[in-house]
C-alpha cells in the first residue's frame, strides 16, 4: 500500500497524502492532513506505515514535518487506517526543532526519527509511536563540506531499517577528510533508536581522493538482517570536489554490502556527468533535489530514483527522474 506526502502550495503549504492498494498503478483522490494556514507552513513532510504483523499497531501510518511558520518545529500526524483519515496534528514530544526528518518503524511498532537540528549542526534522533514519543537523543555532530560550484546541498539523513529493525542512517560528512576538502558518505545503526553505533565511512573512495560525495538515498532489504542485512546507497558526487560551476561534473554513484555495512563493493556510476547549468537555479544554488529515494523490490534488488538532467533544447530545461534499468 504505497503512499505518497507532499506540501501544497507556496506560502503557508500544508500536506496532502495519496493511497495506492495495487502497487501504484493507480491512486485514490488526495486527503488533506493538515491544510495550509497563517499557523502551518509544511517543510520536508515524510510519511511511514507500520506494514509488520507482529506490532500492536500495524496499519499505523504517521507523517512528520517540521513547521516553518512555528521555527522548524517538528510535527506528527497518525491514522490508524492507513491513510484514510487522519488525527490532528500532534507536536513531537520535547517541542522538537529540526529539518530532514526521516521516520522508519521498527517490528514492534517503534518509529525511529532521525532528524538535523535547524542549523544543521547535529544529527539526531528520538522514537514514538503509538504510544506516545520523546527519547531524543544525539547521533553525531555534523561535520560537511560545502559543495563547489554553488549547488545546493545539505546533510540530511537517509535511514531504513532490516528486517530485523535495526535501523540506519547515512548522510553527507567530511570528518574522515583532511581538512574538510571533500564529503564522503557515513552511516550509524541502532537496534532502539536510542543507542547509536559510532560513525563509519563508506569506502567509495579512498581518503584523500578528492571526490565529493553527496545527498546520499540509503536502501536496506527487509529480507535480509543483522550480519546478512543487505545495503544498497545511491549519492550524487563530483569527480574531483575543487571545480567550479563550469567545470564541476555530476554523476550519481551505486555501492552495496551484503553484511551490514561491515563492508562495500565496489562503486558503479550509474549516471552522469552532469553540468550544473543544465539545473535550474533558486536562491539556493543550482538544484537537483534534496533527496534520494531508494528501496529493495520483492526479488531483492534495488532501485534508486534519481534526477538527471541534459543539456537545456531552446531555452527549456531537460530533467527527470530516472532509475537503474536493472535491479542493483
Amino acid at each position: 500500500m504505497p503512499l505518497n506526502a507532499s506540501s501544497t502550495g507556496v506560502t503557508g503549504a500544508g500536506v496532502i497524502v495519496s493511497r495506492s492498494t495495487n502497487g501504484g498503478t493507480a491512486w485514490a483522490n488526495p486527503v488533506t492532513v493538515v491544510g495550509p494556514s497563517s499557523s502551518i507552513d509544511s517543510e520536508k513532510s515524510w510519511i511511514v506505515c507500520d506494514t509488520w504483523t507482529s506490532s500492536p499497531f500495524y496499519g499505523d501510518c504517521y507523517v512528520i514535518w517540521d513547521n516553518r511558520a512555528a521555527g522548524d518545529l517538528i510535527a506528527i500526524d497518525t491514522s490508524t487506517d492507513g491513510g484514510l483519515t487522519w488525527s490532528p496534528q500532534a507536536t513531537a514530544a520535547l517541542n522538537l526543532d529540526g529539518t530532514g526528518v526521516q521516520p522508519v518503524v521498527q517490528p514492534n511498532g517503534t518509529v525511529v526519527v532521525p532528524f538535523d537540528t535547524p542549523n544543521q549542526t547535529y544529527l539526531k534522533a528520538f522514537t514514538g509511536g503509538g504510544g506516545g514519543w520523546g527519547s531524543v537523543v544525539t547521533i553525531a555532530k555534523l561535520q560537511t563540506h560545502t559543495e563547489a560550484g554553488s549547488l545546493r546541498s545539505s546533510p540530511l539523513p537517509t535511514a531504513e531499517v532490516d528486517g530485523a529493525g535495526k535501523a540506519f542512517v547515512a548522510w553527507q560528512d567530511c570528518r574522515f577528510e583532511r581538512n574538510c576538502t571533500a564529503n564522503d558518505i557515513v552511516f550509524s545503526s541502532s537496534t532502539n533508536g536510542t543507542t547509536w553505533s559510532a560513525v563509519a565511512r563508506i569506502p567509495i573512495n579512498p581518503v584523500g581522493s578528492g571526490v565529493d560525495h553527496f545527498i546520499p538515498g540509503l536502501a536496506v532489504n527487509k529480507a535480509t538482517s543483522g550480519s546478512s542485512a543487505h545495503l544498497g546507497l545511491y549519492y550524487y558526487y563530483y569527480p574531483v570536489s575543487n571545480c567550479t560551476t563550469s567545470t564541476c561534473q555530476l554523476d550519481v554513484g551505486f555501492i552495496s554490502s551484503t553484511n551490514g555495512g561491515t563492508s562495500w563493493s565496489a562503486a558503479t556510476q550509474l549516471a552522469g556527468p552532469v553540468n550544473l547549468t543544465w539545473l535550474a537555479n533558486t536562491t539556493h544554488g543550482y538544484m537537483v533535489g534534496d533527496y534520494i529515494s531508494a528501496d529493495f523490490n520483492s526479488g531483492g534488488t534495488s532501485h534508486g530514483a534519481f534526477a538527471v538532467a541534459t543539456a537545456p533544447s531552446s531555452g527549456v530545461f531537460n530533467e527527470a527522474i530516472y532509475t537503474n534499468s536493472t535491479g542493483l
